[in-house]
């Protein structure tokens, strides 16, 4: 059976001035390798989709992506799915417009490892290993955001990710002491640092708060 990714519209505007492209996560199954929109881990970024785009829904372009199987296969992984998506958006909007990369968990890896594709990064309680250093770096912006009560995904490899990143990128970390994998404590944090570094890495909007304390050469932040 043939697999294909499929990428949804969440909001186009007619002039778009940058694109953000949302990638889910979500573990292998070996009853089924097909990815479902009803998954929960493709939900779980709904919201997260919907608070980017209400950002400026004049100036951000936001799609959704649906990979084309669940988990991580060596042989097509959701990277491939993600550069899919992003040669799909430059052909329908053009190539020239700025891009933000937002992931959660094996998303966040995908997101990382895609960097050198986009302007900007932010991932999501990633699934990483302290390797995963992408080609193609030159002064992105990325943010990785992280649960210290993350059971699933490791709060520490993403850490080190991050250290490792930071010889190549401009790298900002929050760590949410009570955060899980799910995201669904404190829920508005992890969308609304999503969202607002979207728009201003893509639209040059001043930031404030967590944001603004990382812009000012403190790239380390407890929530």
């Amino acid at each position: 059976m043939e697999l294909s990714p499929r990428l949804i519209d969440v909001a186009v505007p007619p002039r778009p001035a940058g694109v953000v492209l949302v990638l889910h996560g979500g573990a292998s199954r070996p009853d089924s390798p097909m990815v479902s929109p009803t998954q929960l881990s493709v939900l779980r970024m709904l919201p997260i989709a919907w608070r980017i785009a209400a950002a400026d829904r004049r100036r951000l372009a936001v799609f959704r992506l649906l990979n084309s199987r669940r988990g991580w296969d060596t042989e097509h992984t959701p990277v491939n799915d993600a550069r899919w998506a992003l040669a799909g958006i430059a052909e329908r909007l053009g190539g020239a417009l700025p891009i933000c990369l937002v992931g959660h968990s094996l998303g966040g890896r995908a997101a990382l490892l895609a960097a050198g594709q986009a302007r900007s990064v932010v991932a999501l309680a990633p699934w990483v290993y302290p390797a995963d250093v992408p080609p193609g770096l030159d002064g992105q912006r990325i943010l990785i955001v992280h649960g210290a009560r993350d059971r699933v995904a490791s709060p520490q490899r993403s850490a080190a990710l991050a250290r490792a990143l930071a010889a190549r990128a401009r790298v900002g970390y929050v760590s949410v002491r009570d955060g899980t994998h799910s995201m669904l404590r404190r829920h508005r944090l992890f969308d609304g640092l999503a969202a607002e570094f979207a728009a201003s890495t893509l639209l040059g909007r001043p930031v404030r708060g967590p944001l603004a304390r990382l812009a000012d050469d403190e790239p380390w932040v407890e929530l």
